[in-house]
């Protein structure tokens, strides 16, 4: 007879808590301006009940990669970097660091994490480790989705949002080994970081390295800050620079 170890395992997984991380979308969710109106078509009906020829329904999506909470693939701002089909199943789950700026956000829009918040949470917490996604924790995704709210548009129409600064992404990527980052809003870079080169740098040097990062996430307050998984899916789309995304945290 067989034994069924990994789905008792599973089953002992469910008494922790399973959290969403990504957020729903629908028709009237929103994208970067950039994007062109109207490449966004979800769940549009292409086949309705009632026809004698089968009784089913079915719909097309239409939809930007970088849409909602997405993952972006090195190629999506490093020409000839990888894209969607070099990860696998393997690629796509990780020990989930959490670093909490949602204090100094509230008080700096335009706030960019450091190193020396990067270590003060390693004091609390632990060294970051080898292999780590680490998301950046500012509740921004409260903002979702209201587009404006989450660019911090002020009256002079700049952009206003915190972020990582390059610093804090060489660290975790070159002292700690990281494997990924994330963060609740629309861009990699604080707003001060990117006004100040003109570029979104930050966002360049995660991709140009050949790293992953996932934007837009949601409910990193509700993940314990050490010791949770996450999980990262998308749609097995070949030559893509980016995707929506399901992603979900196993937390204690």
């Amino acid at each position: 007879m067989a034994e069924y170890k990994l789905w008792n395992a599973l089953n002992a997984a469910k008494n922790y808590k399973w959290i969403e991380l990504s957020h729903s979308l629908n028709n009237d969710s929103p994208y970067w301006a950039g994007i062109p109106d109207g490449s966004v078509e979800l769940a549009k009906t292409v086949w309705d009940w009632g026809k004698p020829e089968l009784e089913c329904l079915i719909q097309t999506f239409k939809f930007p990669g970088q849409f909602g909470t997405h993952i972006d693939f090195p190629g999506h701002f490093a020409k000839g970097k990888d894209l969607s089909e070099k990860y696998d199943v393997q690629s796509l789950i990780f020990p989930l660091v959490v670093i909490d700026i949602s204090e100094k956000a509230k008080h700096n829009q335009r706030y960019a994490v450091t190193v020396d918040d990067i270590k003060e949470y390693e004091e609390e917490y632990g060294q970051i480790p080898d292999g780590a996604f680490v998301a950046l924790r500012s509740d921004w995704y409260k903002k979702w989705p209201d587009i404006d709210a989450i660019s911090g548009i002020d009256e002079e129409g700049k952009e206003n949002a915190p972020g990582w600064s390059l610093k804090a992404l060489e660290y975790i990527y070159k002292t700690r080994n990281a494997a990924a980052n994330g963060h609740e809003t629309l861009d990699t870079d604080s707003s001060q970081v990117a006004e100040e080169h003109q570029d979104l740098i930050c966002e360049r040097y995660v991709l140009e390295n050949e790293k992953i990062q996932v934007e837009l996430l949601a409910n990193l307050d509700k993940v314990t800050p050490a010791g949770a998984v996450i999980l990262v899916s998308y749609p097995r789309i070949e030559g893509a620079t980016g995707l929506p995304a399901r992603v979900w945290a196993i937390s204690e």
